[in-house]
């Protein structure tokens, strides 16, 4: 299976672009291939015998078609550039790709035609100007030795969003958004999807992805903040708006910097080549391991019966759970095993690219759709950006209204297998049970340690950079969008630098100048403290506000929407709005309050402390505090919320004196500041407001933006090197 995710489309051979490269759609060849594997099981020996001479012979046949494809060195282009793709309105768009060294290559878009020529190395770039482009629909026709046509293309408003589960949080997962799942039909808002792929191995050229569009049942998978960011922003100005959704879960930011901003830090360099390191050597281990035990995979023979046709008990399959679980005490541990389910898939989906979301676990997966090998992780690529493992693309043709077939085989050497969670396509929970049957077992490990992976890639430093962002640079953005931090609440002291860091790598790399940069601060987590405390999450959420002195950044402040037993936060559309306010306020010139209070400055007025904010818009506000805080929404669970200062207008501030021990504070407005104090705190020296995980707070402006947590002190950071977390004191 070749793997370049390139896209190369020769005139005359049918291998019109979805969004996909062509190595992801059925050649004839591949089709009549699949034919002959599907009649196998109904033929004699003797017949079988001639169908695998041909099946051979169509492998040689797709083989030197394949070299001969690569010889001729076809113009291509990053999957980014495909159907119902949405480019920049600006002056300055690049279109690029690789074709044969030399080759000269147009781009045809809107009425413009621009040329450039491919340098020494192959790779060619031109630039576009769509300052004054109507929207469109467009098609984009790219010329060289062959031609690419892209329909549906668009011109509007770019918007890329990265960061943490919490950016890429579906909107299926969701209950407030089950109608607008169901019903939304709105064809120029757009998502184009990078697949999660890390890279080790340094930055790669191109990304799996494809582009969709917002209409009823296909719009599950959506980012629920992208979404909602999308349409308040298309509300607000009328464009077009598309989400570049990039984001990979529970990893730090250190990942998402490029190799140049890694070695302009020394720190980062030599943990990122350790890490590096580590990674290569964890391969070899467990690749000597499986030879010196015997337990190397074997190869699969006759896929058909595996893959597609029926599954009952006289065949082997037996029902297992969501899981993979089995109460079989006999069902053996390790070898390798096939999971099966129907799937069935309605009509508004087929046709158009879907993404299977799948995580096998046990080492070594395939993944068959409809008999179509779709991806896989083994020891060969998973140090590459070829592995697959969790997100997988399910090419548009390959999928039927009704019933399709989804084969899973898991090889557990050392682990025994299992599939974590459900999963899901197109937005919608993969259904019920599945079907297993062991194809061969291994022996009982007895006293022989495996190698202790048990997750092969690590998400080294710099890995998703490498991976995901690199590849889609320098596609013409309007700004980025960011949901991060989570994983860095252990370092928050070092994410006051890594942060700015990152956001001045992005600049450097796109050459779009200062790009317009807006961010959510973490939400409220954890349980409610009774005593001031210190806090990680609140140290990270300084480090964000701090962030605010890097030009043309913006803060979306999240602590209010936050559950105390759920780190992803139902309230999304509070976060995309939130956001929108500022990309509209700041970005396109509309007179909209975007931005809570944020402080400023103290004055210590005879055993009080006034504190003075900016943003104040209108004037400042002590929202009534509820009576109840969420524990999970998505179960509808709450808990009753004492307040520490139950006797005060606003809650949520502490004092200290110069003994350092915070005690709760009563606190009330006074005109456009604040004024703090305690009896207990006669001679107070500093402030802090909402300082903790999950803060109990309600210091809002006029239009309802809630104020940034902040203290006034510079106290030693809990998450400075070789601090110790504890009480405030």
């Amino acid at each position: 299976m070749i793997t370049s995710p390139w896209r190369a489309v020769r005139v005359g051979m049918k291998l019109k672009p979805r969004g996909l490269n062509p190595i992801q759609r059925p050649t004839v060849l591949e089709q009549g291939m699949n034919r002959l594997t599907q009649r196998r099981k109904n033929n004699s020996p003797d017949t079988m015998r001639v169908l695998e001479k041909s099946r051979l012979t169509i492998v040689a046949i797709v083989a030197v078609f394949h070299l001969v494809g690569a010889s001729q060195a076809d113009l291509m282009l990053p999957s980014i550039f495909s159907e119902h793709m949405v480019l920049q309105r600006a002056a300055r768009v690049p279109v690029w790709g690789k074709a044969a060294p030399g080759e000269e290559v147009s781009v045809t878009l809107a009425g413009q035609t621009v040329g450039g020529q491919a340098g020494s190395d192959g790779k060619w770039r031109v630039d576009l100007d769509l300052q004054e482009s109507p929207a469109g629909p467009f098609e984009m026709v790219v010329r060289g030795r062959n031609t690419i046509r892209i329909g549906d293309v668009v011109v509007g408003e770019v918007w890329l969003g990265s960061g943490q589960s919490n950016m890429g949080h579906e909107m299926y997962k969701l209950t407030p958004y089950t109608e607008e799942v169901a019903t939304a039909y709105e064809p120029l808002l757009r998502e184009y999807v990078v697949i999660p792929n890390p890279s080790i191995v340094g930055p790669v050229d191109d990304c799996r992805g494809f582009w969709r569009v917002v209409k009823p049942g296909a719009t599950g998978n959506f980012s629920a903040v992208g979404y909602t960011f999308m349409k308040s922003i298309r509300e607000g100005i009328g464009s077009p708006v598309a989400f570049i959704f990039n984001n990979w879960g529970g990893v730090s930011i250190e990942r998402y910097l490029s190799r140049e901003a890694i070695a302009g830090r020394p720190e980062l360099a030599v943990e990122a080549a350790k890490n590096q390191e580590s990674t290569r050597a964890s391969v070899e281990a467990i690749r000597s391991w499986l030879k010196a035990t015997n337990r190397e995979d074997r190869s699969v023979s006759d896929l058909g019966r595996y893959t597609t046709g029926p599954v009952s008990a006289a065949r082997g399959w037996i029902e297992v759970g969501a899981k993979g679980e089995s109460t079989d005490p006999d069902r053996p541990k390790y070898g390798a095993f096939w999971y099966r389910k129907e799937v069935q898939i309605p009509r508004e989906q087929c046709g158009s690219t879907q993404r299977l979301l799948l995580a096998p676990t046990a080492m070594f997966d395939r993944i068959y759709w409809n008999g179509r090998l779709i991806g896989e992780t083994n020891l060969e690529n998973f140090l590459s950006p070829t592995a697959m493992r969790w997100h997988y693309l399910i090419p548009g043709e390959l999928i039927r209204e009704g019933s399709n077939d989804l084969a899973v085989r898991i090889f557990a050497p050392a682990i025994p297998p299992s599939l974590s969670g459900a999963g899901s396509v197109g937005g919608k929970p993969l259904p019920g049970p599945w079907q297993m049957k062991v194809e061969y077992a291994l022996p009982p490990l007895e006293s022989v340690t495996p190698p202790p992976a048990t997750e092969f890639r690590n998400l080294g430093f710099g890995s998703l950079y490498n991976g995901m962002i690199h590849p889609i640079v320098p596609y013409a953005i309007r700004g980025a969008l960011w949901y991060q931090g989570e994983a860095n609440t252990g370092r928050a002291a070092a994410y006051r630098s890594l942060f700015p860091l990152m956001i001045e790598d992005w600049r450097r790399q796109w050459g779009q100048g200062d790009f317009p940069f807006y961010y959510c601060q973490l939400a409220g987590y954890r349980e409610k403290n009774r005593t001031p405390m210190e806090s990680q999450w609140a140290e990270l959420r300084e480090a964000q506000l701090l962030t605010l002195s890097v030009p043309n950044t913006g803060m979306a402040v999240l602590f209010d929407i936050g559950e105390s037993e759920d780190i992803h936060p139902a309230q999304k559309d509070v976060a995309g709005k939130r956001l929108a306010r500022m990309a509209l306020a700041r970005t396109y010139g509309q007179r909209v309050p975007y931005s809570g209070p944020i402080y400023d400055s103290m004055r210590v007025e005879r055993g009080r402390i006034r504190i003075s904010f900016k943003h104040v818009e209108g004037g400042l506000v002590a929202r009534e505090v509820p009576t109840t805080y969420d524990v999970m929404r998505s179960t509808n669970t709450t808990a009753p919320l004492v307040r520490n200062s139950p006797n005060s207008q606003l809650e949520g501030f502490a004092i200290c004196g110069a003994d350092r021990k915070w005690a709760w504070a009563d606190a009330k407005i006074d005109g456009d500041t604040v004024l703090v104090w305690s009896t207990t705190v006669p001679a107070p020296v500093a402030v802090r407001y909402a300082w903790a995980d999950n803060p109990t707070a309600n210091l809002y402006n006029q239009p309802g933006l809630p104020a940034s947590p902040f203290r006034t002190d510079d106290f030693p950071m809990i998450t400075a090197p070789g601090a110790r977390s504890g009480p405030a004191r």
